[in-house]
Parts: C-alpha cells; sequence; structure tokens
C-alpha cells in the first residue's frame, strides 16, 4: 500500500464524520496523477509554501508599514501564526489538519505591498475593484508561474471565503476563518503595545475580564471556546460570550489602531505610492509584464502592483520618481 494510501486510510478512520477527506476531494481544474507520498491537501500545502507569491509575504505589510524592529508582524508572519492556531483547532475537532494548513498559507497571497492602506486604494481606482482574497484565488488559479497552482477546489474555496460574509463549503474553511481573526486580534495587540501605540490597561476591561490579560492567555480562550462549542457538529462557532468579547475588541482595534492612530502615520504617503505607479504603468504598458490571461491594461497594472511587496514598491517609485544624483559618465 502507497504512502498516500496509508494516510487517507487514516483520515477515514480517525477524522470526524464531518471532516473533509483528502481522497473525497472535488479534485483539480486539470486532473493530476496522484502523489504516492502526499495527499492532495499536502500537495497544496507543498505547492503554496514553495510558490514566489508565498516568499513575497515576508516583505508585506501586516500593521505597520516597513517597520524597523525585528519583531513586529509581517504578512508572512501572520499567515504562519494562523496556519499554527487553524492547526490546533482541526486536530482538537478530528478535522482535517493538512487542508487547513494549506488554506491558510495561501490565504493572504493576494494581499498589497502596505497591507490594507493599498488594498483601499487598488479598490478605488480599478475600475474591477480588489479584494484581496479574489486576488489570492487569482494568484493560485492563473498568476503564480502563467499557469496557477492547480490546487483543490477545497483549497481554492477556503481561500475564497475566508474573511467576511463569505462562508466556506468545508468546516475546516470555517476554521480557517476563526483562526485568521483569533491571529490578527491578538498579533496587532501584542504590535501595537510594542509600537506604543496602545498601553495594556488600555483594553476594554470588559474583553479583558472574559478573554484574558496576557497574549497567550486570550489565544487560548478563544480556541478553547471554538472546541468547546463544535466538538461533534456540522458546524464550527464559538461560544456567544466569547465571540462578542472578541468582536468587541476588534472594534476597539479599528478605532484605536487601524484607524488614525501613530501607526498609520505614513499610509497616506504609502497610498500616493500606490496611486503614482498605477497611472505611471497604465500610460506605459510597454514596461509592465506581459498579461497571463488578458491584455486589459487595468488587470494587467493591478496585477503587477499587487504582487509587489513594500519594499519593491518603493524602489520602482524612487527609481520612476526620485531624481537621482548627477554623475560624469
Amino acid at each position: 500500500m502507497l504512502l498516500r494510501e496509508i494516510t487517507e486510510k487514516r483520515e477515514e478512520q480517525y477524522l470526524s464524520k464531518y471532516a473533509a477527506l483528502s481522497k473525497n476531494t472535488r479534485g483539480r481544474d486539470n486532473p493530476q496523477p496522484l502523489c504516492d507520498i502526499r495527499t492532495e491537501f499536502q500537495r497544496d500545502r507543498d505547492r503554496i509554501t514553495h510558490s514566489k507569491a508565498f516568499r513575497r509575504l515576508k516583505h508585506k505589510t501586516q500593521v505597520f508599514i516597513t517597520p524597523e524592529g525585528d519583531h513586529y508582524r509581517t504578512r508572512l508572519t501572520h499567515t504562519l501564526e494562523v496556519a499554527q492556531i487553524g492547526r490546533t483547532i482541526a486536530r482538537a475537532l478530528n478535522l482535517n489538519e493538512d487542508l487547513v494548513e494549506a488554506m491558510a498559507l495561501g490565504h493572504d497571497l493576494g494581499h498589497t505591498p502596505f497591507g490594507h492602506s493599498g488594498e483601499e486604494v487598488l479598490d478605488e481606482i480599478c475600475p474591477y475593484g480588489f479584494k484581496h482574497y479574489e486576488q489570492s484565488v487569482r494568484i493560485v488559479k492563473i498568476l503564480e508561474n502563467g499557469t496557477g497552482l492547480n490546487l483543490t477546489y477545497e483549497v481554492v474555496d477556503g481561500i475564497a471565503n475566508h474573511t467576511g460574509d463569505n462562508l466556506a463549503s468545508t468546516l475546516e474553511g470555517a476554521v480557517l476563518k476563526y483562526a485568521d481573526r483569533i491571529a490578527y486580534i491578538n498579533h496587532d495587540i501584542d504590535d501595537a503595545i510594542r509600537g506604543n501605540i496602545l498601553k495594556a490597561d488600555e483594553l476594554p476591561r470588559n474583553c479583558i475580564e472574559i478573554l484574558g490579560k496576557e497574549h497567550s492567555e486570550r489565544i487560548n480562550t478563544m480556541i478553547l471556546s471554538i472546541i468547546s462549542e463544535s466538538m461533534d457538529k456540522p458546524v464550527v462557532s464559538m461560544e456567544p460570550g466569547v465571540f462578542k468579547a472578541m468582536m468587541e475588541l476588534r472594534s476597539f482595534l479599528t478605532d484605536n489602531v487601524y484607524i488614525g492612530s501613530k501607526a498609520k502615520a505614513e499610509e497616506d504617503k504609502a497610498k500616493g505610492i500606490i496611486r503614482r505607479l498605477y497611472e505611471y504603468f497604465k500610460s506605459h504598458p510597454d514596461e509592465l509584464p506581459p498579461g497571463v490571461d488578458t491584455d486589459d491594461i487595468d488587470r494587467r497594472v493591478c496585477d503587477y502592483i499587487a504582487g509587489m511587496s513594500d519594499r519593491y514598491a518603493v524602489y520602482r517609485y524612487s527609481e520612476l520618481f526620485v531624481p537621482r544624483s548627477w554623475q560624469v559618465l
């Protein structure tokens, strides 16, 4: 029996009846021979991890734009924290850890340089609008390597539906949605305190009494609440009181960190970089990489800019718009 078949058998024997089994995947757009060693979801995890889009996340903003300190989160470290939290929840609920991990590693591939401020600008100026989760899907289905990563339906579905009112078709996708919130709420608090944007005693008292005072305590409370509320059920949910406290804490961060705080002091400059680059490349299409699936100029410019890291966007802006010192050749 192949190693893959042993793993598939183990999934069938030990996972919840509500879990997504790798052998029952709805498949790929372009069918391929199965791997002797890895399940289909494990292959997706590996394809994402080895992609260029994944590597670029290390130089993309989470909250603080190009932070100087080594300990602030980037989009990559956020992604890794989401994957860790997601696997913990999935394992406790006997869901498919490999599927959750693959979704988590790919969920933010489509984020722009400069975080949500970059996303807001592209959504405003691109005639098609812009949502990072839609761009993540575009990357894994089309842009990466010029052909996409040819992932399974379930992984793409989880990536597409990890935020907002969107609902994934698997419980593993629901786990990802919670893991994403748990990760960013707690690590953004941590980074805001490190950056002197917040003090620990400024956090809403009622939320802290329910969730916990320390970073690890809050994460543990949220994870345990999901496990307690969701065990052996066909839905993934959080206890109402804990969910309410979590969302109140997120609202607090929106009011005190995400909008108008010192953490956002450079945001207008970042937005200006995105705007100038968009205008320039739209009027200089010959300087763009070849279009993968379209000759539409707005789509090509949007793809190019969205794929940039923070520092590459700054480099291109400087190269195009900042005068160089004159030198005698």
